[in-house]
């Protein structure tokens, strides 16, 4: 910010360009995926993340950098739609909350990841000094570039891994392939009746209707469904965990600590989160998706509300800044447990499979359109509604969110993708 000279618009900015593109790769993701298959949508993504961090650590100006973090945001859109949507389909009923929650724990290590590369960037070019003038500035005087560079390492390996993974069995089905599909299936079922069963079911859903996708989504239990989705995609990004997660050392050294403590105290943030979504995949499948949601957001609410009022009143009381770090600890272990570790299994359960990328590529548009607004208006809102109002506003966000999932959203948990299709068909 203080090498570009970025106000607070032009900071929101700067965050909001990559999820930019993401809007853009959500946008496309579904049709990519529809018609060139899962496996191949998601090594087009591993190319972009590589372009983006190459192009980061070499920009030459705030612009490059810009267009940089949007080649990089297209392709976390298209792999945050294909990647869940591709665990779901090659997931055994039982165990498929769990899988698609392994894609939230990979964010949270992620997360950590990148968390722990730049505090250790960050700690060594206090005393590093390079002979070759460009090696200076990557890794002292403009480390920024090596954090932004140091992507290109898990993005050549999520390359390098899409290759040793089969294409989605039911999409196979869906483009004439049972051949390929039935031994995809025989490996994950261990049964070739198991596998013939799948396929049926499969051919099924897809033969009750010959219409066109976008003709299929307005069929009134799908549409419902697809509404339904969008609302619990938009409405999770306004309960403030991307705020957190973007903007947490910034938000941290307002309320006082060292530009190293707050980096430090948002590692911690990562470290609950990545723990915390470890615990949620052991039990999303035997509590449920719905119970998970009830007792999650409440959580969010108290501590949003705690939070709130320590900027609000901790001051006066001279209250220390290890009350806000464990208040903000409590928000994302009560976040990730919950609406983090659900809201992709939920979306990518709800979608029939014959729409599945379509419907997908729907709901995750709203979320990454909501995850843009905040990460564009975080900034303003921490100065214009001050902190405290920024994380009361948040906590009332969380109320319309859990009554969507009470009033309208059935308990998915051990039910087929078909069983769960023929539900919304029922209701409609």
């Amino acid at each position: 910010a203080s090498q570009f000279s970025l106000d607070a618009m032009q900071q929101g900015w700067f965050v909001g360009c990559a999820l930019v593109g993401s809007i853009g790769g959500v946008a496309v993701a579904g049709v990519l995926s529809d018609r060139f298959g899962r496996k191949l949508t998601m090594l087009l993504s591993a190319v972009l993340f590589t372009v983006s961090a190459v192009g980061c650590a070499v920009s030459a100006d705030f612009t490059q950098l810009v267009v940089y973090r949007i080649v990089g945001g297209v392709g976390i859109g298209v792999v945050s739609i294909v990647s869940p949507m591709y665990i779901s389909e090659v997931a055994v009923a039982r165990w498929r909350g769990t899988l698609v929650s392994l894609y939230q724990l990979a964010i949270t290590v992620g997360f950590l990841a990148a968390y722990l590369v730049n505090f250790q960037i960050l700690k060594s070019a206090e005393t590093a000094a390079y002979a070759s003038p460009w090696m200076q500035k990557i890794w002292v005087t403009e480390l920024w570039r090596g954090m932004f560079g140091a992507e290109t390492l898990p993005a050549l390996l999520f390359f390098t891994v899409i290759f040793f993974i089969p294409e989605s069995p039911r999409w196979l089905v869906l483009r004439g392939r049972d051949v390929r599909a039935h031994a995809v299936l025989q490996r994950i079922y261990r049964s070739s009746e198991a596998a013939d069963e799948e396929i049926a079911a499969v051919h099924g859903t897809a033969s009750a209707s010959s219409k066109s996708e976008w003709r299929v989504l307005f069929e009134p239990g799908i549409r419902k469904a697809v509404v339904i989705g969008v609302f619990i995609a938009i409405l999770g990004q306004f309960m403030g965990v991307n705020a957190v997660l973007y903007y947490g050392p910034t938000i941290f050294e307002n309320a006082g600590l060292s530009s190293g403590d707050s980096l430090f105290s948002q590692v911690l943030v990562g470290v609950v989160n990545m723990l915390t979504s470890v615990l949620a995949l052991a039990i999303i499948d035997r509590v449920g998706r719905k119970q998970l949601v009830y007792w999650g957001v409440s959580g969010m609410i108290v501590s949003l509300l705690c939070i709130g009022f320590y900027f609000m009143c901790g001051a006066a009381l001279g209250l220390p800044s290890v009350f806000l770090l464990v208040f903000f600890l409590a928000y994302i272990f009560c976040c990730a447990v919950s609406i983090c570790a659900v809201v992709w299994v939920l979306l990518s359960e709800m979608s029939p499979t014959r729409v599945r990328g379509l419907a997908m590529s729907i709901a995750g548009l709203a979320l990454w359109v909501g995850t843009y607004l905040i990460g564009q208006l975080t900034p303003w809102m921490l100065e214009n509604l001050t902190p405290a109002g920024t994380f009361f506003l948040f906590a009332a966000m969380c109320v319309p969110y859990m009554l969507i999932i009470w009033r309208a959203v059935p308990e998915t948990t051990g039910r087929s993708l078909e069983e769960i299709e023929k539900y919304w068909q029922k209701n409609e």
